[in-house]
C-alpha cells in the first residue's frame, strides 16, 4: 500500500477521526487508524467500540491499494509537525508503514487490517434529512443538560424522538431539562433512541459548514450521520428514556418576563457569591419586580434587582444559579419567560417568542 497527499489534504480529517477514540484503550488496536486505499478513495476510520467515524478522500496519483493500522496519535503529530505545504509519501514496507517528506522520515508499528473491529453492519428503520445548522442547533441547545457519569446509564446520552413529522432532541439529568424540536419534510414512523454522550459530542465536531445537508439513519441499535466526506456511526443506549412530558409544567399562573440579556447579567453577578459547592440563589418576585439574592458561609452576600412584567401573587424560590445560567447562556432570543406555580414546582423556560425549545429547571431548598 502507497500514496502520497499533502499535509493540508491529510491533517483535518486526521483531526476530525481520531476524536473517535478513547482515553481508555480496551484493545491496543484501538489506538490505531485503518487506511484503506480502495478504486481512487482513501478512507480512514477510527473507533473506540462505541462510536466509529469514517472519512473519504477521492485520490488520484500513484498509488497502490491496501489497508493498514497505523498508531493514530503518532501519525497525526507527525501530520501536524511538518510545514504548510509539504508532501506526505506513505507506504507500507514489511510490518512497518514508512513516511516521507523532504528531509524528513519517520518509521510507524502497523497492526493488520483484518484486526480492525468496525461496526458491523446494519439496516435503517428510518431516514431523514437536515440541514447542519438545523442539527447543531438541536443538539446546542440540549446538550449541557444532559448526565455524566450518572449511575442512571440512560441518562448519560440524549434521547431522539420522531413523532409523525416532529423531531425532538431531550435531555435531561434529574435537575433540569431541555428539549428542542424542528418539523421533518416527511412524515416517519414514532421511534424513540438515545444516543450516548460521547456520539452527541462527537457528532457536533463534525458539523461544520452551515446549510449543508446530514443524512440521518437509524437502526434497532445504532445511528449514523453522513456529513460532508464523514459518515458518522454510534451505538444506541439500550434503556428507557424518562417520560419526559409528564416532567413539562402544565397549569404555571405566575408568568415572568424579561430581558433575556439583563436577566442573564444580573444572575451572572449574584453568582459570584453564591455558595461554591451549592450555588443557590433566592427569587423574590413581585409586581414588575425581581429580587435575586444570595449569601455564603463568609457571610458575604449578593443582591441584584430587575424590571420585569409580572402582575400577580409575591413568590418565593430558590434555584442552583448555574442552571438558570446555563439556560440564559443558550437562548437566543430578547425577551425570556419563566413560567411558574410555586416555590416548590418546577419552572418553565423559554423564549417569548420561539416555543420550539423549552428548559424545565428544578426549584431547590434554600
Amino acid at each position: 500500500m502507497k500514496f502520497s497527499l499533502t499535509r493540508e489534504q491529510l491533517l483535518k480529517p486526521l483531526q476530525q477521526v481520531s476524536g473517535a477514540l478513547g482515553k481508555r484503550l480496551l484493545l491496543p488496536i484501538l489506538g490505531n487508524i485503518l487506511l484503506k486505499l480502495k478504486k481512487g478513495q482513501l478512507s480512514i476510520t477510527s473507533t473506540d467500540l462505541e462510536v466509529e467515524v469514517t472519512v473519504s478522500l477521492p485520490f488520484q496519483g500513484d498509488a497502490k491499494e491496501g489497508a493498514v493500522t497505523v498508531p493514530s496519535r503518532k501519525f497525526l503529530d507527525i501530520c501536524r509537525g511538518l510545514p504548510d505545504g509539504a508532501l506526505i509519501h506513505f507506504a507500507v514496507e514489511g510490518e512497518r508503514a514508512v513516511i516521507r517528506s523532504g528531509r524528513s522520515h519517520f518509521t510507524l508499528s502497523t497492526l493488520p487490517a483484518s484486526d480492525f473491529p468496525n461496526i458491523e453492519d446494519w439496516a435503517s428503520a428510518v431516514e431523514f434529512t437536515l440541514p447542519q445548522s438545523v442539527l447543531r442547533h438541536l443538539i446546542e441547545s440540549t446538550a449541557f443538560s444532559m448526565a455524566n457519569k450518572d449511575v442512571r446509564y440512560f441518562l448519560n446520552g440524549m434521547l431522539l424522538e420522531i413523532d409523525g413529522s416532529k423531531l425532538r432532541f431531550v435531555a435531561t439529568d434529574g435537575h433540569r431539562m431541555a428539549v428542542s424540536m424542528t418539523v421533518l419534510e416527511k412524515t416517519q414512523n414514532v421511534q424513540q433512541v438515545i444516543v450516548p454522550r460521547k456520539g452527541i459530542t462527537e457528532l457536533i465536531r463534525l458539523l461544520d459548514q452551515h446549510e449543508s445537508p446530514v443524512i440521518i439513519q437509524i437502526g434497532s441499535t445504532n445511528i449514523r450521520a453522513q456529513v460532508n466526506q464523514f459518515v458518522f456511526t454510534s451505538k444506541l443506549v439500550d434503556g428507557r428514556f424518562p417520560d419526559y412530558r409528564r416532567v413539562l409544567p402544565q397549569s404555571s399562573n405566575k408568568i415572568m418576563e424579561a430581558n433575556c440579556l439583563e436577566l442573564r447579567q444580573s444572575f451572572s453577578r449574584v453568582a459570584i457569591l453564591s455558595n461554591e459547592k451549592f450555588r443557590g440563589v433566592r427569587l423574590n418576585l413581585s409586581n414588575d419586580q425581581l429580587r435575586i439574592s444570595t449569601h455564603n458561609p463568609e457571610q458575604e452576600s449578593a443582591e441584584e434587582f430587575v424590571n420585569v412584567n409580572y402582575q400577580g401573587e409575591d413568590l418565593e424560590i430558590g434555584f442552583n444559579v448555574s442552571y438558570v445560567l446555563d439556560v440564559l447562556n443558550t437562548l437566543k432570543c430578547d425577551q425570556v419567560r419563566f413560567s411558574m406555580t410555586d416555590g416548590t414546582a418546577s419552572t418553565l423556560v423559554e423564549s417569548c417568542n420561539n416555543t420550539n425549545t423549552m428548559y424545565v429547571v428544578m426549584p431547590i431548598r434554600l
